[in-house]
């Protein structure tokens, strides 16, 4: 529904298309808390769980078909929350419907499939987001700004080690799907693109890299079953590369870490260094920065200012609090006509970067990076 035709003032209403665990955890109560959004519609394959969490949540329409979410007259944007291939079915429903749509990373199963989506979304002019929510986290934005006024002064490295405590040897039933190619959900589509979506969105692409991938986990076991499934996409992956002023890139992304686990950002200037740290990758903890400028100064805690922080009080975890400032993004898109949420075309980006990386690990080539597309 094009912006005109309802009261700015009004909430946005929403439809969500899949009723899973993310739903319930992540989206419903990040929606809540902000007073921009309204849900109204809930659509799964199961009826069952549709009414279900309908009924928890106070959503006042438990659909019953994807054509009947999308085409609600009390949904204006579509959240589409079901797994990786069920994902481009959703989202040409609302394109053709005519409704803003929310898609989670990742966007499609293909790079080809996104682009085409990317496309249509664009020409159809409805606004369209994906969720590489991360990096509008205020952690992050923060830095970003720390760097531009020249905090540690000229960037000189950028290392970030990814440590997964899931995705290893035994999953949860819930985690089942990730271990199947076909469905582009295994580590480096799911924590490979949300945390290289945050180097690249506030550090920029870097100009070229190399990549090598392994595979160490040959076969997983599901929680409640005796089968053990063949596992045979990577669950370790190093990135090296060279950004275009000469800073230099380093990741490693690991899955199934049993102890240490979590994320490690570190900044390396010409001034100083910055740090950002979690101890899970993917849960209630916020991350913490830390800083020092000069020569043999302990880092020290940077607490991000209040003027980052775009929700109301709240007590959301850090998982479900950066999805609430990508709904925020998105009311503030929608009021101002800007971009701060990321689009179907960063998700195409990250796309052609996943498939880049795995180019560059089947040749051994270094693989230079072609100038991004933006929204």
């Amino acid at each position: 529904m094009n912006d005109t035709l309802r009261n700015a003032a009004a909430p946005i209403r929403v439809g969500i298309i899949g009723a899973g665990t993310w739903a319930e955890y992540g989206h419903i109560p990040a929606l809540k808390q902000l007073p921009q959004y309204l849900i109204t519609a809930v659509f799964s394959r199961s009826a069952e769980k549709a009414a279900r969490v309908a009924a928890s949540h106070g959503i006042a329409h438990a659909v019953t078909s994807l054509d009947e979410l999308v085409n609600h007259p009390e949904v204006d944007l579509v959240l589409v929350l079901n797994q990786a291939p069920q994902h481009e079915a959703g989202i040409r429903a609302a394109i053709a419907a005519g409704k803003d749509v929310y898609c989670e990373w990742p966007l499609t199963t293909s790079t080809a499939v996104s682009a085409e989506l990317a496309q249509l979304a664009e020409q159809a002019g409805v606004r369209n987001i994906v969720g590489l929510q991360r990096r509008l986290a205020p952690g992050y934005r923060y830095v970003s700004d720390l760097l531009a006024e020249g905090y540690i002064g000229q960037l000189r490295s950028v290392r970030m080690h990814v440590s997964v405590e899931s995705f290893g040897a035994q999953r949860a039933s819930y985690l089942a799907y990730t271990v199947p190619p076909e469905n582009f959900s295994d580590l480096l589509p799911i924590f490979g693109g949300h945390f290289l979506d945050i180097l690249f969105a506030h550090f920029g692409f870097p100009r070229q890299f190399n990549a090598l991938t392994a595979n160490q986990i040959k076969q997983v076991a599901i929680d409640g079953s005796d089968e053990l499934i063949p596992h045979t996409t990577p669950d370790q992956i190093l990135l090296h590369g060279v950004f275009a002023n000469g800073a230099v890139l380093s990741v490693q992304l690991e899955a199934g870490k049993r102890n240490n686990f979590g994320l490690q950002i570190d900044l390396t200037g010409t001034e100083g260094d910055l740090k950002i740290s979690n101890s899970t990758c993917f849960g209630p903890p916020v991350n913490l920065i830390e800083g020092a400028r000069g020569d043999a100064q302990p880092l020290q805690a940077l607490p991000v200012p209040a003027k980052y922080d775009w929700l109301p009080a709240h007590e959301l975890g850090g998982s479900t609090a950066e999805l609430a400032h990508l709904y925020a993004a998105h009311a503030r898109d929608r009021r101002d006509g800007t971009q701060l949420a990321p689009a179907f075309r960063d998700a195409v980006n990250m796309h052609e970067v996943i498939d880049l990386i795995l180019e560059s690990d089947r040749t051994g080539v270094r693989t230079a990076v072609p100038t991004v597309k933006t929204p």
